[in-house]
């Protein structure tokens, strides 16, 4: 809202307005204002939580500690859906499709993970909203994200060619006549396609398109877009129900998502932006510079309601705020085309679902042969296993964060490593 109107005085020569225009005074600002609503409304929110008695129902899993956390409040995911959607709508530009597909991911998993907990701590059961509706839920998210990228005009991927290896010979209705743009450095086309970036190949670009070799080259770039939509909803539900899962540890998702938001911030940047993504030799996606301002708010949100959930939290951020981060995470991949590097980027996710997928499953098994279940790991997600073990909670959740930081540096290193 701040962008227009700033833009506005712009226009009437107004000193200083003009500031608006940069991306990294926008973020800034974005950061500093999630930083701000997450601390100091932060803390009224909790007060009326607790005031509410919007308590944590723990369950008896034999952790040491664990009652402490009982009456802890929760639903505190409403403070970092506020500090993002707020500093978003004030900073960043409400005309670009990605920062809409980021307000509507936010807020439709932030209103699915309400429902969840309004039920557990209202209602007083446990298990919350029935997991087919969680999933109806995420899948619905994924098939509007996919199909928004399919149709809107912004969402497209344009191609660089440098002005010196052009035919000098190529006249302006030439370009003109092939959907060019040509700039003082840079000739540019933009094009519809599925294409997505490959970690660590010299040719990092995969498309879709080339999973269904079995239809006519007429009709394959359509099953192109059906398989993009398939893979966009199975992301959404997998990347959103492993920062759930994550969420068992004090701080423990807020910061590994925090690191992750970062890193989603960077990858955005030079994706949009036409320098770095010639330099980088990688997929220049025009508009998503934008949003950075949204990945500032969403590090700001994370970090500020870091202050509260650190150990000892002294608030939760229940399913309201770990499925939306999760849910925020995916899509944000997806649009900057940067989805087949989240098992990378988000690792620690990744373990903690397959630690759950993994301990199910053996039991299963094992319990249909002798009788008898048995477990890989001491409990599952991954993070019990290590309470189980014996080690510190602070100490659990620092290591976990090194690791993700490490995740985080090596994705942004596949940039170069091709």
């Amino acid at each position: 809202m701040l962008y227009y109107l700033f833009k506005y005085l712009e226009s009437l020569d107004i000193p200083g307005a003009g500031v608006f225009e940069y991306i990294s005074f926008r973020s800034a600002a974005a950061v500093i204002t999630s930083l701000l609503i997450s601390l100091l409304v932060g803390k009224r929110i909790i007060n009326r939580l607790q005031k509410e008695q919007v308590g944590e129902l723990v369950r008896d899993l034999g952790l040491e500690g664990q009652y402490r956390k009982e009456g802890t409040p929760s639903m505190g995911g409403l403070i970092i859906l506020a500090s993002i959607i707020i500093p978003t709508l004030l900073f960043a530009r409400l005309d670009n499709i990605y920062v809409i597909l980021m307000l509507v991911t936010t807020v439709w998993l932030g209103f699915l993970g309400f429902v969840d907990d309004y039920i557990k701590i209202f209602k007083k059961n446990k298990k919350g909203l029935a997991g087919k509706f969680k999933v109806i839920g995420q899948m619905v998210l994924g098939l509007v994200v996919g199909v928004t990228l399919l149709f809107s005009d912004q969402a497209v991927v344009r191609e660089i060619v440098a002005m010196e290896e052009m035919n000098i010979f190529q006249t302006s209705e030439y370009l003109q006549a092939a959907n060019v743009d040509q700039t003082a450095d840079y000739i540019t086309r933009d094009i519809k396609c599925t294409k997505t970036t490959i970690p660590f190949v010299k040719d990092n670009e995969f498309d879709y398109s080339w999973l269904a070799p079995f239809i006519n080259d007429e009709n394959r770039q359509t099953a192109g877009w059906f398989v993009f939509v398939i893979v966009t909803i199975f992301i959404v539900i997998g990347v959103s129900n492993g920062a759930n899962l994550t969420d068992g540890l004090d701080g423990l998702a807020t910061g590994t998502s925090s690191i992750i938001g970062v890193t989603l911030g960077v990858l955005a940047y030079v994706s949009g932006n036409i320098i770095y993504a010639d330099y980088l030799n990688i997929m220049y996606i025009p508009y998503t510079g934008e949003l950075v301002i949204f990945a500032s708010a969403f590090t700001g949100a994370t970090i500020g309601f870091l202050w509260y959930n650190s150990y000892p939290a002294q608030v939760f951020m229940g399913d309201t705020g770990s499925l939306a981060l999760g849910g925020i995470i995916a899509v944000f991949a997806i649009v900057i085309r940067k989805e087949l590097l989240i098992p990378i980027l988000c690792g620690i996710f990744l373990a903690e679902s397959l630690s759950v997928m993994i301990q199910v499953s053996w039991f299963r098994r094992t319990r249909r042969k002798s009788g008898v279940g048995k477990r890989v790991f001491l409990m599952a997600p991954l993070h019990h296993h290590y309470q189980m073990k014996g080690y510190p909670e602070p100490k659990i959740v620092t290591r976990f964060w090194i690791v993700a930081i490490m995740l985080a540096v090596l994705s942004v290193v596949t940039l170069k490593i091709r």
